[in-house]
């Protein structure tokens, strides 16, 4: 398994952007950005630029632009912090976490169903 860079929350907010679209330039980047921050152009060049850095993004040079695109799968980011979170959270044992999901959950009954499916998939595996 690859090694995956550290992703800060401001930089989560960069890569959202770019698992939804891509590859964008800067300004496009921080276009996208522009009703969900109020962070200035330079800010986000400063976040396109650490993950470029940390291996998160990579670019293509067309012309005088530079298109980013992510060099990591949303996936493969989220399974990491999940693991972190747990690792830190909850001592790396999943069942308390679980427990204490559930029981903060407004879940419908059809929640309960596909969960009660999901769970009947792990007693079979």
């Amino acid at each position: 398994m690859k090694k995956l860079p550290k992703i800060s929350e401001s930089e989560w907010l960069v890569m959202q952007v770019l698992w939804k679209k891509s590859p964008l330039t800067a300004n496009e980047i921080v276009k996208e950005l522009a009703g969900n921050t109020k962070w200035k152009p330079k800010t986000i060049k400063t976040l396109i630029t650490r993950l470029t850095k940390k291996g998160a993004v990579k670019f293509e040079k067309e012309g005088r632009l530079y298109k980013y695109h992510p060099s990591v799968s949303k996936n493969e980011c989220v399974r990491m912090e999940r693991r972190s979170f747990v690792r830190r959270v909850y001592g790396g044992i999943n069942k308390p976490m679980l427990v204490s999901f559930l029981e903060d959950a407004d879940l419908s009954v059809e929640d309960i169903s596909e969960l009660k499916r999901i769970l009947d998939q792990k007693v079979e595996e």
